[in-house]
């Protein structure tokens, strides 16, 4: 008994030294806890019981499930609708690529099958989304990604490579009975992500404001003022077990789902000025008598220190949990597995490429105010657009790098159900996951440290939140929270 106590004490030491150290040295704070994951867990020392591994598992998953949720609780909607268009195909370039690079490499370079390069091509298509939103928040501390035109960008492309990657492991789960005679539909299999994620967006934000919202305002609203926390946190427990539900039986991610509650949460209260869910801080809603917390300050009140301090370090120690380490340090492993890590990089990397593309298309809209700035100062005028455009077009294309849990989810059934993803293949794939996770955020954080400023400041970054409707004060508190905790 003891000795189990002291295990899981120094476990989660570590898992908070090692995070803190990461976030201080190389500014990516979930480094760490991998790193741990792969020591205690499986992958190496093998120190945790399966049982509790399987448990911490369980513990992580939720722990995803909040930071995907103080997501769409902190995401501005009008920058979500307002980028859509460039989101999709930034979001499209994300999965295309990665899977024609793999053709040129593992089908044409390594040899490997067809439906084995679509495999890990597939599974290196996936943006890990948790990681996606561990990385913004992080950032917080320097600029509010949420808050900024290009953090919009990656949020929506983002979500949109999960829902594919998600559809991807469908029909990969489904390989191994098809190619042994199985009965599997396989455009049911296809579309019924597709259709599902599709229904859910569309009918999510109709129903929310011409049926929950306006019935919330008018009944319900005004009666939370008098349990404040309380009746935030029951209702945000119920939208959120209801959305991850409805998502799953549907047939689409339930991180989707979990992103979607946050959205819906953040519409639901009134906007005027008079409303209860207006405050200008956290304190003015717990000690008004009329006035009411907002749903952030309710999630930064019940849920912030055990997401930051346990649940996400448990989610990405377990994703070190399913590394297998040992396996990967052969020469033959080693230079496949980096070769293949710098052509996916470089194939997330390219959807950076549509920010210039796209202001370049703002700029030839407008051809008097570009004429205008050729006549006045034409060679100052070009390099201040590429000092505007390219530290966001890095930020994009490095942001959308790490693949993670998705990415090792698809690779493993690939591997575990069907017969056609060979070991090789499977630690190729591996490596290039591992590193890539590693390397995007390692980037990020730097790139934001250093540049952090001059993007917040650019056309892509920082955009005030339109009157009253966003309440930018409850957007930014747990920003707030996380810069307190940096001093501290």
């Amino acid at each position: 008994m003891v000795v189990d106590i002291l295990i899981l004490v120094s476990f989660f030491t570590f898992l908070w030294i090692s995070e803190y150290a990461s976030e201080k040295i190389i500014r990516a704070g979930i480094i760490g806890p991998i790193i741990v994951g792969i020591i205690f867990g499986q992958p190496l020392a093998n120190i945790l019981h399966h049982e509790w591994q399987e448990t911490f598992l369980y513990l992580g998953y939720i722990g995803l499930i909040l930071i995907i949720f103080e997501g769409g609780l902190t995401t501005r909607l009008d920058l979500l609708k307002a980028n859509f268009g460039l989101s999709l195909i930034a979001a499209a370039t994300g999965v295309l690529c990665p899977i024609g690079f793999s053709y040129l490499l593992l089908y044409l370079g390594f040899g490997y099958g067809a439906v084995e390069t679509f495999i890990i091509g597939a599974a290196l298509s996936a943006t890990s989304l948790g990681t996606t939103f561990a990385v913004i928040a992080g950032a917080s501390k320097d600029v509010d990604l949420s808050q900024t035109r290009v953090g919009a960008v990656l949020v929506s492309a983002a979500v949109m490579d999960d829902v594919s990657g998600l559809v991807m492991s469908s029909v990969i789960h489904q390989l191994g009975s098809l190619s042994s005679g199985g009965n599997a539909n396989l455009g049911w299999l296809i579309g019924r992500p597709i259709v599902a994620s599709a229904a859910m967006a569309i009918l999510t934000p109709i129903l929310t404001k011409w049926v929950f919202a306006p019935l919330f305002r008018k009944y319900i609203e005004h009666h939370f003022a008098k349990l404040d926390h309380l009746s935030n946190i029951t209702l945000m427990i119920l939208v959120l077990c209801a959305f991850i539900s409805i998502a799953s039986f549907a047939g689409t991610s339930i991180l989707f789902g979990a992103f979607l509650a946050g959205t819906f949460l953040t519409y639901l209260p009134s906007k005027h000025p008079s409303g209860p869910f207006v405050v200008m801080s956290r304190e003015e809603g717990e000690r008004e008598k009329h006035k009411s917390p907002t749903f952030v300050h309710t999630f930064e009140c019940y849920c912030l220190d055990a997401q930051t301090y346990v649940l996400a370090p448990l989610f990405f120690a377990s994703v070190g949990f399913a590394i297998p380490f040992l396996d990967l340090w052969t020469g033959k492993a080693i230079w496949r597995g980096v070769v293949y890590t710098l052509l996916m990089l470089a194939a997330k990397f390219l959807v950076g490429a549509w920010i210039p593309i796209s202001d370049a298309a703002t700029r030839r809209a407008s051809p008097k105010e570009e004429s205008a700035q050729e006549k006045s100062a034409e060679s100052p005028a070009r390099e201040s657009v590429a000092s505007s455009v390219l530290p966001p077009a890095l930020l994009l294309g490095m942001a959308m790098v790490a693949r993670g849990e998705i990415g090792l989810l698809i690779v493993e059934i690939g591997y575990n159900n069907t017969d056609y993803v060979s070991a090789d293949g499977f630690i190729t794939a591996i490596w290039a996951i591992l590193l890539n996770t590693i390397i995007g955020p390692i980037f990020v954080g730097l790139l934001v440290k250093f540049r952090g400023e001059r993007i917040a400041k650019g056309k892509w970054g920082l955009v005030q939140a339109p009157g009253p409707e966003l309440n930018a004060s409850s957007s930014a508190t747990l920003s707030e929270a996380r810069m307190e905790e940096a001093r501290q």
